[in-house]
């Protein structure tokens, strides 16, 4: 098993791609927290656990990732409940707001930003203070995107918060580099998961849609990333460090035009704001633009 005797850390691991990298991680001889803002989806994913006979090598906690103190009594459950820590994978996030950048209100700004950037840096910080402390090393991932990348891969703010934490994992991974910790961040393309579907479409439906927007025939899933996590996670990667991993399906090889691709207005030339908030059980908020 890659993962055995390692303790690992998942954030927004109560759904999509965090669900699939828990029940991979578990099912390699990890123990798991599993952290997410939804407590339902939490609970769900432990009964996944269970059903596969792992119960007892899984957590979950309720985790605000914007929240320090949240994130420090998540790193805390880890090692209370399991003794160590090996691995944290900082990967809870929302779409958070989507508008023309002059209609873009400072506190959609600050929650896009507090969740996807603020999230990973408290991760990080937390995180890497009880791996030095161990003096083993181990393994900080961090969810970037493709729209960290480039312009007009993904809504504005959602790009550049993504593009921060791209930047972070380099930087971060410079530091740890002397205490053998490995920093680095995965590059989701078009991934199925419930932040990119629809809630008008059936899953199915959802998955066709993805499928083609890429030159890769079908979409991605959330067992793509997992697999990617796995390799990170494990000492096969042990000389891999400040990387971005992109996982797409050759979408950033053509040039990627996400507006284009997926269907989209261009945000410009929205009528109307969304502030989307991912799988948190948290109502999406739409508004009439305001600005000029």
């Amino acid at each position: 098993m890659v993962l055995k005797n390692k303790v690992a850390v998942v954030t927004g691991g109560a759904g999509g791609m965090g669900r699939s990298t828990v029940l991979r991680f578990l099912a390699e001889g990890a123990r798991v927290v599993i952290a997410d803002f939804n407590a339902s989806e939490g609970e769900a994913t432990l009964d996944l656990a269970a059903d596969a006979g792992l119960a007892d090598n899984a957590r979950f906690i309720r985790t605000d990732v914007a929240n320090e103190a949240n994130v420090s009594a998540m790193i805390d459950c880890a090692t209370d409940n399991f003794g160590r820590l090996d691995i944290v994978f900082n990967n809870a996030g929302v779409g958070g707001v989507i508008g023309p950048i002059w209609d873009v209100e400072e506190d959609e700004w600050d929650y896009t930003f507090d969740v996807l950037v603020k999230g990973v840096f408290f991760g990080i910080k937390y995180g890497s203070r009880v791996l030095r402390a161990q003096g083993e090393g181990g393994s900080i991932i961090n969810t970037a995107s493709v729209a960290g990348l480039s312009g007009g891969c993904g809504p504005l703010a959602y790009s550049a918060a993504k593009a921060a934490v791209v930047n972070m994992s380099k930087g971060a991974s410079v530091q740890l580099a002397p205490d053998r910790i490995r920093v680095n961040a995965i590059c989701p393309g078009f991934i199925l998961t419930g932040l990119t579907k629809s809630p008008k479409l059936s899953e199915q439906a959802a998955g066709e849609h993805l499928d083609g927007l890429q030159p890769w025939p079908d979409h991605g899933t959330g067992d793509d990333i997992a697999g990617t996590a796995l390799f990170l996670a494990g000492d096969d990667s042990r000389f891999v460090t400040g990387e971005a991993i992109v996982v797409d399906g050759g979408l950033t090889a053509i040039g990627p035009d996400m507006w284009q691709r997926y269907g989209q207005p261009y945000e410009a030339q929205m009528t109307r704001n969304r502030l989307n908030r991912g799988t948190t059980g948290e109502q999406t908020v739409v508004r009439e633009l305001k600005g000029g």
